[in-house]
């Protein structure tokens, strides 16, 4: 069964929540989630291999065994390549180049893969599971892993061991093994033979586990994962850190991914719905078998809404059909992005009888709309035009590291769709199954994106290595998992590829990607991002959308960044790519790459509209902390109110993606020597910067908002000018410092924000009233705050699961004793919890702490800290959260863990 479905099963989100608005408490919006469980039925039989693993990792490769001599110290071992690429043969379309599997066994005798292999020493550990995020951090020069993969120890060899049952009753079935995602280079051995294994570590794979299993006895599974340094430009993670499965079927059944799901003549009145079943006999007889697929709304909660024809088929032994089948649909409940449209699911649910018993059921999720990619209006779904305001998004969870948390994903895609975001790309990688639920539920529009390099390096030990072997199954791997999802819009075969600048070959590889993609789903279109790529080269050519990064605003292009000398100046490009492609839709695929801190303010302030951070312009490389008035940004980069101005002045663009919505482990541009990013408008703890109400004000123009920066509480600047700028939809704005006003504003053209940069500070109170078409919009205000005097404490949800996946997320803010935030409080705070419950990591956002996320004290950044929760499982009642903190009067919440 496809994980998509299996999490569409497992997980299901009741559309009655999902259509409330944004400021819907989480524990309302999520109170019917459910985590993937283990099933039964009809045949199918889906076990959660999660738990009960032992773990051991070592620094250096001790095996003598690897994946290929191509990695960093994998000289003079026994290479394993040839065993491994047979498991792609499934995705590689011409049977030529299929893999033969060598005879035997490798020579090497590998100890951890015997059951009487002693592991009673290594760790256990449940899945998902990321070796890396306990720390600790690497800080300084010369470590083995740098500022770019996060500072945390992903290298190395990890081993997992468990034992797998299998009794008597599974005599005759089909036994896949099925991982989600595994950092990286996986090797499979199952009672000390080796099964197979997949080398990318975002791809899910299933390995075919039956003709090395021992029914009614004990069966040890052992896996092997091998992180090189210097393999990706950001935080990858290491070990199994998505969910694995036991998947026992029939051995007639609906194939890996088996079914596809498209609609077509789409109406409010009616739509045809099409359906692609590939059903696979394992066995060596030949069985007839009938198939049956019917469609249930409300994503298979509602009523039964029509069924396919039943087709009779007879599939010789090792013998795999397809069947097409198409089916009218009235009035149909139509998929489309929240808050415009509504995400309407349907679930097809496909039987297969033999002499009428059913020995299979596989469920699809699906939903019906149209996409239209319009070169002049952008994207319409469904008939109408819907700017994509999206954002990008690393794999990683924070402060949980990669190892996937429905629930921490949730919270991402929440804080997010408050600040009016409609869509994500998937940079760089495929994703969690369980995100791309998530987006569908969600209403979130989605760019899949497979691929950041081909066959030129960005580092050395990075996925270039594995190209020209892989490029097809895991491209073919990717399409088949994610194509059912109706919150994807395009595919994303590339990024900032290196090949997009060679001319005709780097054209004829991206022609090949794209063909591959046609023929997997030829519904949607095909595209990759281009940084530098120009209009009048072969590349951009060989795609349907033209994404740009960073082009269209320009980049190094305007005074600010004249002194800058490491790297091409490009004037705006949205007009040069309109009028080369006049038939393609454009979009950006990366815009911004603004830089801030949260919290933290320099000066003096720019008085232009974007620039560069350096020493002397928004940045302290002594601190490496970014000034948060919003107007900094990598040198390559541009302020969000200068990309403003460009996506006005184009208006035929489909809309952007930022980057990035939060801050992400690794690529701490412009200090290499923080831990994380600085790019997102919400930092890595989930707190909001000063950016994400700029964005919020251009998002959601409706939304009765005003956001006033910087804080005011400024006891060595008294008497200093102290510039004051507010975010809001509204097109008039008065301030008042201390009940004195400093002017009444309006908004002028190409101007995104209001400024008043000559106030003087004062201790008391900044107060903004502003007014749309001459009435009263939002006001705000911000007040000096005395000595810090106690610590506030609140949860994102005060009930959660007792499941042992659940979280819930604790903000402490550090306060005087007066209620009002003190905005540069540093104090290490103290986290302690009782009852059924467990602390899982702890966070400020500060880029620069490499204190280990476990820690059960961390200081307060910009006033503020947070402590994740997560329930026990099986074990409800009351989970009581305490912060301490020397001087300060203690924080206590309440979290119920619920059954």
């Amino acid at each position: 069964m496809s994980s998509h479905c299996l999490s569409w099963a497992y997980s299901w989100l009741t559309l009655s929540t999902l259509f409330c608005s944004v400021n819907c408490a989480p524990a309302e919006i999520y109170a019917n989630l459910k985590p993937r469980q283990a099933f039964a039925t009809h045949g199918r039989e889906q076990i959660s291999l999660n738990s009960g693993w032992r773990f051991h990792r070592t620094e250096t490769n001790s095996d003598q065994i690897a994946y290929d001599d191509i990695l960093n110290y994998s000289i003079n071992n026994e290479v394993l390549k040839s065993w491994i690429l047979p498991s792609a043969n499934e995705f590689i379309k011409d049977a030529a180049n299929r893999h033969q599997r060598p005879a035997g066994n490798p020579r090497t005798t590998v100890p951890q893969t015997r059951k009487n292999f002693d592991d009673n020493t290594w760790q256990e550990v449940n899945l998902p599971h990321d070796w890396a995020i306990q720390g600790p951090f690497y800080a300084g020069y010369g470590v083995p892993i740098g500022g770019g993969m996060g500072r945390l120890p992903v290298q190395g060899v990890g081993w997992y061991r468990r034992q797998v049952e299998v009794t008597q009753n599974d005599k005759g079935k089909s036994i896949y093994l099925d991982i989600d995602g595994a950092m990286s280079y996986a090797m499979v051995w199952l009672n000390d033979k080796l099964v197979g294994g997949w080398p990318y570590g975002y791809n899910s794979f299933r390995l075919d586990l039956t003709p090395y299993l021992s029914l009614g006895k004990e069966n040890l599974l052992a896996i092997r994962l091998d992180n090189p340094t210097n393999s990706s430009r950001w935080y990858p993670g290491g070990g199994i850190y998505r969910n694995v499965w036991l998947t026992k079927v029939d051995q007639t059944h609906v194939s890996q991914w088996g079914t596809y799901v498209t609609s077509k003549e789409v109406s409010s009145h009616s739509a045809i719905v099409d359906a692609v079943v590939q059903i696979e006999n394992t066995g060596n007889s030949s069985r007839t078998i009938e198939v049956a697929t019917d469609i249930h709304a409300d994503g298979g909660t509602g009523e039964k809404i029509g069924e396919f024809t039943r087709t009779k088929i007879t599939l010789a032994g090792g013998e795999k059909k397809q069947i097409n089948s198409s089916l009218k649909v009235a009035n149909p409940r139509l998929w489309g992005p929240f808050p415009q449209q509504q995400p309407n699911m349907y679930l097809a649910v496909t039987r297969l009888y033999s002499e009428n018993k059913t020995i299979d059921k596989f469920e699809t999720p699906f939903g019906i709309r149209t996409l239209t990619y319009d070169a002049n209006k952008g994207l319409l779904v469904n008939g109408e035009h819907v700017r994509i305001q999206g954002v990008n998004q690393h794999h990683d969870l924070g402060a949980l590291g990669a190892a996937f948390n429905v629930r921490a994903a949730q919270r991402q895609l929440e804080v997010l769709r408050e600040a009016g975001c409609n869509a994500i790309r998937m940079s760089h990688n495929p994703p969690a199954p369980e995100l791309l639920d998530l987006t569908d539920r969600m209403g979130f529009l989605v760019m899949d994106e497979v691929f950041d390099m081909w066959e030129l390096q960005k580092n050395p030990y990075d996925m270039h290595l594995t190209f020209a072997d892989w490029k097809e199954p895991i491209l073919r791997a990717f399409l088949r998992r994610d194509r059912n999802h109706p919150s994807i819009i395009a595919w994303s075969i590339g990024n900032e590829v290196g090949e997009q600048t060679t001319g005709t070959s780097g054209a004829e590889i991206a022609q090949t990607l794209r063909n591959i993609v046609r023929e997997e789903d030829p519904t949607r279109q095909i595209t990759a991002s281009m940084n530098a790529a120009e209009p009048n080269m072969p590349f951009p050519g060989a795609l349907d959308v033209v994404s740009l990064n960073y082009q269209g605003e320009g980049i190094r292009d305007t005074p600010a960044y004249s002194q800058l000398n490491n790297g091409r100046k490009t004037p705006p490009q949205y007009g040069a790519f309109h009028d080369a492609f006049p038939d393609n839709m454009i979009l950006s695929s990366e815009t911004a790459a603004s830089l801030s801190t949260r919290g933290t303010y320099l000066f003096p302030v720019t008085d232009g509209i974007s620039a560069p951070v350096n020493d002397t312009s928004g940045g302290n490389s002594t601190t490496m902390y970014v000034s948060a008035y919003e107007l900094y940004t990598a040198d390559f980069g541009s302020s969000p109110d200068k990309v403003f101005v460009t996506q006005d002045k184009n208006p035929f663009g489909a809309g952007e993606f930022v980057w990035s919505g939060w801050d992400y482990l690794g690529e701490p541009t412009p200090y290499y020597s923080a831990r994380s990013s600085y790019f997102g408008f919400i930092d890595l703890a989930g707190f909001k910067k000063d950016r994400f109400f700029l964005y919020q004000a251009r998002w959601r123009p409706d939304l009765k908002m005003a956001h006033i920066l910087p804080h005011w509480t400024w006891p060595n600047r008294i008497g200093e000018v102290t510039p004051v700028h507010v975010f809001t939809a509204a097109d008039e704005a008065e301030l008042f410092v201390n009940g004195k006003s400093q002017g009444r504003q309006k908004k002028v053209e190409s101007s995104y924000r209001f400024r008043w940069d000559d106030v003087v500070y004062q201790p008391g109170e900044l107060h903004v009233v502003t007014y749309k078409n001459g009435d009263v919009w939002a006001k705000d205000n911000v007040t000096t705050a005395e000595t810090a005097a106690q610590l506030k404490i609140k949860p994102d949800r005060a009930i959660i699961k007792a499941d042992g996946n659940d979280l819930s997320f604790i903000t402490v803010k550090v306060t005087d004793s007066k209620g009002n935030a003190v905005p540069e409080a540093d104090t290490a705070i103290t986290f302690a919890v009782s009852g059924p419950g467990e602390i899982v990591a702890t966070d400020n956002g500060d880029p620069t702490d490499l204190e280990a996320f476990p820690s059960k004290t961390r200081k307060a950044f910009s006033g503020l800290a947070l402590v994740i929760v997560r329930a026990k499982a099986g074990v409800s009642g009351s989970i009581i959260v305490t912060a301490s903190a020397k001087g300060l009067q203690s924080g206590k919440a309440t979290i119920e863990a619920s059954e």
